[in-house]
Parts: C-alpha cells; sequence; structure tokens
C-alpha cells in the first residue's frame, strides 16, 4: 500500500518536474526576436536564435518579428508646390530594431503598420508640396523618395522601428486632370499641325509662284529666240530666192509655181474654179510658162 502511495507521489513529481522544465524552457527562432516579460513589465530581449531559459509561470515571452517588413500605403492625394494635384501611391519597408520600445509604444505589428501610415502620408504631403509637379513626376523622384525615407525614419525612431526604404510607385494626374491635360496636349498638337499646314500651303504656292513665273520668262525667251531665228531663216530664204532670181528668173518663176501647185493642190483638200487658160496652169500647157496666144474656152 505504502509503495503504491510513494509511486503515485514520484509520478506526481516527475510530471511537475517535467512540466515545469517545459515551462522555463523557450526557442528564438531566426526571424524572431524575443522581449521576456515579468509580471507584466519587460525584463529582456533576446535576439540571437536558439534555446533560452525563464522563470515558469512568471515570465511571458513576446516574439516579435525581426525581418524587413512591407507597408502598402493607398494612393493618396497630394497637391505640389505649382497648385498642381497629384494620385500618389506609395509604400514603405522597415524593420524593429528596438523590441522593448516598439512593446511599450505599439505592441503589435497592426498597430504599427497605422501608425506608419499616417507618418508615410504626412511625409509625402510634406516633400511632394515643397516642389513641382515636373520634378516629382520625371527629374528628382530619387531625390525625393530618399528625402521622404529620411523623415519617416526620425518620427518612427521613437516607436523603436527603423525605416529601410520608401518607394513612389505612381505619381499621376487626378482622372479628370488627366483627360484635361490630354485634351489640351491634343489641341495643342491640332494647332501645331494647322500651323505647319499652313506654312507648307503658302511654302507651296511660293514654289509654284515662282515655278510659273520662270516658266513664262522661259517661254518668252524661247518665243523671242525662235521669232529671231525664224525672222533670219525667212532673211536667208529671201536672200536665197534673191540670188536664184538673179541667176535665172525662169528657173526661179517655174519652181514658185511648182511649189504654189504642191502646196494648193492637195488631195481631198482644195478645189478650184478657174479658166484653163488661167496664168496659175500656164506651165500646164507649155513647159516654157509662157501663154498661149489664142484665147481658151470657159
Amino acid at each position: 500500500m505504502k509503495n503504491g502511495i510513494a509511486g503515485i507521489v514520484a509520478l506526481f513529481v516527475v510530471l511537475v518536474a517535467i512540466v515545469v522544465g517545459y515551462s522555463s524552457l523557450f526557442t528564438v527562432s531566426e526571424t524572431q526576436q524575443v522581449l521576456l516579460v515579468r509580471l507584466g513589465e519587460p525584463v529582456r530581449v533576446v535576439t540571437a536564435p536558439g534555446l533560452n531559459f525563464k522563470v515558469p509561470f512568471i515570465d511571458s515571452v513576446i516574439s516579435i518579428d525581426k525581418r524587413i517588413l512591407d507597408l502598402e500605403n493607398p494612393s493618396q492625394e497630394v497637391i505640389a508646390s505649382d497648385q498642381k494635384r497629384l494620385v500618389v501611391d506609395a509604400f514603405a519597408r522597415y524593420r524593429i530594431k528596438d523590441p522593448l520600445r516598439f512593446y511599450q509604444t505599439l505592441g503589435s505589428i497592426q498597430a504599427a503598420n497605422i501608425q506608419l501610415t499616417t507618418l508615410l502620408n504626412s511625409a509625402l504631403r510634406r516633400v511632394l508640396g515643397e516642389v513641382p509637379f515636373i520634378q516629382v513626376v520625371r527629374d528628382e523622384r530619387d531625390v525625393l523618395m530618399a528625402r521622404i525615407r529620411d523623415q519617416l525614419d526620425r518620427e518612427a525612431t521613437s516607436y523603436g522601428i527603423a525605416v529601410v526604404d520608401v518607394r513612389i510607385r505612381r505619381a499621376d494626374l487626378p482622372e479628370q486632370n488627366s483627360q484635361a491635360v490630354y485634351q489640351r496636349m491634343q489641341t495643342e498638337r491640332q494647332r501645331e499641325a494647322a500651323e505647319f499646314r499652313a506654312r507648307g500651303g503658302q511654302r507651296a504656292q511660293e514654289i509654284r509662284s515662282k515655278a510659273d513665273r520662270e516658266a513664262t520668262v522661259i517661254v518668252a525667251e524661247a518665243n523671242s529666240e525662235s521669232e529671231k531665228i525664224r525672222g533670219e531663216g525667212d532673211g536667208e530664204r529671201n536672200r536665197l530666192f534673191a540670188e536664184a532670181y538673179g541667176q535665172d528668173a525662169d528657173f526661179f518663176t517655174f519652181y514658185r509655181s511648182m511649189s504654189a501647185y504642191e502646196n494648193s493642190l492637195k488631195h481631198n483638200d482644195t478645189r478650184f474654179l478657174l479658166r484653163p487658160d488661167s496664168e496659175f496652169f500656164r506651165y500646164f500647157a507649155n513647159p516654157t510658162g509662157k501663154l498661149p496666144a489664142t484665147g481658151s474656152a470657159r
């Protein structure tokens, strides 16, 4: 009987020892850092991974992620220094560098995200509100993101948080402003196109006018030259005719008559009503061109 009771007591003692031993041990993983709290008061911070000891049933273990965490910020409307509205989509990355301060001020990742979202929006408005629109969307985005990160990091230090990076995914005009800018750009391009077309039409008219003027001058000069050459040719022809007439008047008269026959008596072209003894046909009646002495019938 006594042996049975002793065995039960021994078993109970072993079980209590196992529970106490298990309760006095805790493990820290590589991705976690642990804050040890005793009766609500922080005792120590464990950052090295491995097996650690605590006071059983008195100390509590609070695990805090020590990896780099993401903060997704909803799109915000920001007014630049030139009074242009921007829709900014940004995000941040941070890590918890002081678990004790983090636990005392925020207590959880969810609370940290809420607080950092507020601080990030404030930093965005302060930094982007000091520069014009063009610097945000094109010229100095990297510099502006660094300034936002530095400001957010300074404000987050009091919460035991270190801000690693801040990035602006997108910085655009609001939809209604974008449409207005698009319409203005389209109008401007149409105006430039109309101006180019007007200049092109004016230049084309100038070229056509110049070409017409040059063509008129060329034609006039050509006509003048042709008339001059024609006059010289007619003069030379008359000179040759005169020389021929001076050398043999009868032959010249015969030649002129043959030319007249050729030019006037064309096939299916001309009809004559002349007397057979007309002087025009004198070479038909006599090769010498002399008219007959007797009269001819009608």
